[in-house]
Parts: structure tokens; sequence; C-alpha cells
């Protein structure tokens, strides 16, 4: 059925069922509906949305005179226009044209610290050295100070841990704005249900009823949808099945995954994990149902500043299993960052490289996933990397920009820089480039030159 000209949905649709509020990805019915700049809610303008995923323990540095181990270096050969991504990062390599490679960068306060103790002030720059520990507020934070007033959620904060561990050994990367940490969430399935109420309240008791019965989101909205989908255009509806299904594989995931993490890890055995999905998958599918729910939530537009610690420092927490789980490498992560025995460098190299497939897995799903400006890709500008280089050295972070291309990102370069120009100045950079012109943050001196179109 064609729809009316007149006919028009808000874009705060919801898809309603027993005890759940689905929110709803952009249609074209919502074309007219959408309000003006300056009316509260969204705007006409294309949003601006930022993303900073971590992982711990530094990466693998073979020394550059290493040729045997080169290919398992994580920054590129050469530099500019003209490098050539490693083994490790070569998942990027379908993104060449929308990655930024930036290599001695660090924070100037904590050079000198502890590689693990860094990853306090990854996104924040603040002074933790010696017993002072003066935190600071966290660069997604200044973004969502800004953008939440265009969103229902200020910001996602998330991690394979949760909470915010302790001084030192944090499992967040975010800080308010007094430099206290912000806890993170890791539940999947909290996450999830908490995109599905129109509050963002705890699951409602017809909701934990449809749960015990095994019902799932799509089940329990399927009426609505097949009223809504009655009044709607061609391309709408296939635009609405898309996300439905997107919805259901989401859950489904979520549901494995909590059988798996019931799994005991120690002493670890693949047959403890004798489920689907498989012990050789189930990590990478723990990770991408987190970025799945990312996507979800940039696509819905709930928030449009979010934070991922992939993995704790130090050892500490689930993602040091991650090597075993994935790779059949009997170590944990941060003992491979450690060792020093014959076939060190192509171990930590390949767990490098598992990582930054799962990044690339996300990178992937913001090409494949648009609103009504395009894919979200374009609108999204994520932050790659780590507070130290090798395990102990908090310089030289490795560290890649990707996407975001309608924030005005200049990409496709690898660039080295010296100690004169501190971290906080691509940190800066991610603000300029959501439109949030700042003159400094944390120690910045300026913006990464070249980097954003002036």
């Amino acid at each position: 059925m064609t729809r009316s000209k007149s006919w028009h949905l808000s874009r705060r649709t919801f898809l309603r069922g027993a005890g759940v509020a689905v929110t709803m990805p952009y249609l074209q019915a919502m074309e007219k509906a959408l309000p003006k700049a300056g009316a509260g809610g969204p705007t006409n303008g294309a949003p601006k949305r930022l993303v900073y995923v971590y992982f711990p323990n530094g990466c693998s540095l073979p020394e550059e005179d290493d040729a045997e181990n080169a290919k398992w270096r994580w920054f590129p050969d050469g530099e500019g226009k003209d490098f050539q991504f490693t083994e490790v990062l070569k998942s990027l390599e379908r993104h060449r044209a929308q990655t930024s490679i930036l290599g001695g960068l660090s924070h100037v306060k904590s050079r000198e610290l502890l590689g693990h103790l860094a990853g306090d002030t990854w996104l924040t720059g603040g002074d933790v050295r010696f017993d002072q520990y003066k935190n600071s507020v966290s660069v997604d934070q200044v973004a969502a100070l800004e953008l939440k007033a265009k969103t229902r959620y200020p910001s996602l904060v998330l991690s394979t841990d949760g909470g915010v561990g302790y001084k030192s050994r944090v499992s967040t990367l975010s800080f308010d704005q007094t430099g206290r940490p912000i806890p993170s969430e890791h539940r999947q399935r909290a996450i999830f249900e908490r995109y599905f109420s129109q509050g963002g309240a705890s699951t409602s008791e017809e909701r934990r009823k449809s749960l015990a019965r095994g019902k799932k989101i799509v089940d329990l909205v399927l009426e609505d949808s097949k009223r809504l989908r009655r009044q709607l255009g061609k391309g709408d509806t296939e635009k609405m099945d898309e996300y439905l299904a997107s919805l259901n594989s989401v859950e489904e995931q979520v549901r494995r995954n909590e059988a798996w993490l019931d799994i005991p890890m120690k002493p670890f055995s693949s047959e403890h994990l004798n489920l689907d999905p498989n012990p050789r998958t189930a990590a990478k599918d723990y990770l991408r149902a987190t970025f799945d729910l990312i996507v979800l939530a940039l696509e819905t537009d709930l928030t449009r500043a979010v934070t991922y610690m992939m993995g704790r420092e130090d050892g500490m927490g689930f993602g040091d299993n991650f090597p075993k789980i994935a790779l059949g490498i009997n170590k944990g992560h941060h003992t491979i960052s450690h060792d020093k025995v014959e076939g060190h460098w192509e171990e930590w190299g390949r767990f490098d490289q598992w990582y930054a497939e799962q990044f690339t897995y996300f990178i992937d799903r913001l090409g494949a996933v648009s609103d009504e400006h395009g894919p979200l890709l374009d609108s999204t500008l994520s932050l790659y990397g780590a507070c130290c280089s090798t395990t102990h050295n908090a310089r030289n972070y490795p560290i890649a920009l990707v996407g975001g291309g309608n924030l005005g990102i200049q990409h496709g370069r690898y660039e080295r820089y010296d100690n004169g120009t501190p971290f906080s100045n691509v940190l800066l950079t991610t603000l300029h480039a959501a439109g949030i012109r700042r003159p400094s943050f944390s120690d910045s001196t300026g913006l990464i030159p070249g980097l954003l179109k002036t």
C-alpha cells in the first residue's frame, strides 16, 4: 500500500509490545516530522558522532632492523600516503581511504608512567604521577556534554569487565567533569534491554515475564510492526525489515554469550565451552555483539559519544583470556606482552591482528548501515588505540582514526610525530571534527596539522 503524502511519523516513534518500546531507525515517513534546529531533539543537520575503542597492554613492535618479524609490527611500513599495512592492520586495507595512522604520540604527563597506569589517562591527559592522582574529564564526556541535547543518552560507556576498577587499573575509559571514573557497562542483556524502554528504566515486570517465556523483542513488537508496515512505502518497509532482522540477530548473540559467560574459565579447556558459538569464535562473537549494540545505538541516534574498552590493563579482567579462546595460544594477553621466548613477536602480532579484525568488523558494519544522511561510517569518527607501545612504555601510542568523512577528516596517511606533539592534540581534533570548537583540551597545544579540513 502506498502511504499518503500527508501521513508522517515522528522521529521519536516506537514499536511497542508487552513491556517494551523499541526505538525506530530513521524512515522516509519521518522526513516532514523532523524538528528544526533549536526546537529540541534531533536537527536537520547530519549528526557528528565520536567512538573511542581501546585495547590493553601495548602492541607488537619488533625492532625496525628485525626483518624476520617486520610483518608483525603494529605500525605500517613507509610513511605519508605511500604506507603499507603490515599483517597486524591488514584488515583495514579495504578502508584505507578512510583511515589515518598516527605514530609517536603520547600524553606529556604520562610519558614516565608505568605503561599500565597510563591507561587511566588515555582519554583525559590527566596527571596521575606519583601520589597525587589528579585525573580530569575524558574527551568523550566533553563531547557528550555538547551533544546530549540531540540524543536520548549523553554517551555509552562500555567495556568487557564493567564498573570502574580501581586507580591505576581502571575498567572504564570515561571520567566525569571532576575526574571521577564513570562506571562502564558490560552486561550485554542489560545494555540491549536499555534500548527498548522509552525512559531507559529497569526491565518492567511484563518484560521479565516475557524473558522467562523465551520471548524475544522482535516477537513482542511483531503485531505493532505489521500495523505500521501497512502505512509505509516500499523503501521504508525494507528498511524496517532489515532493522528488525538486525535486532533479532543481536539478541540471539546476546543469548549465546550469556550461556558462554557462565562457563568457568579456569582451568582453560575447550570442553568447557562446548556451546554455540564454538570456543574458537566465542571471544570474537562476544566483542562483536557489543560492536553491534553500538551500531544500533548510532543508527537510532540514541547517543553520539561512545567509549569501548575491549580489555583491561595488566592481565586483569576477562579480556586476558582472549588469546587462549580465540587463537589457541595457551597464555594470557599480559603474559604475551612480556614474553621473550622464540616466536614471541608472532604470537603478539597475531593477537594484535585479531583485535584489529574485531575493530574492522565494527567499521564494516558502520559502512553497511545507513541513516537518512548516508552510511554511518561517514558521520562517525572512530579512534582505535592503546596507552602504550610495548608493555610498560607509555610513549608512541598505536593510534588509528577511521571514518568521519562528513566530519572533514582528511584520511589516507601514516604520520609520525615527535614529543612536541601531545596526544591531546588528537583528542582536541576529534572534538573539532564533531563541531565542538574548544580552544584546548587537557594539555593540547593545537590541532593536528592537515588532519581536519579548515
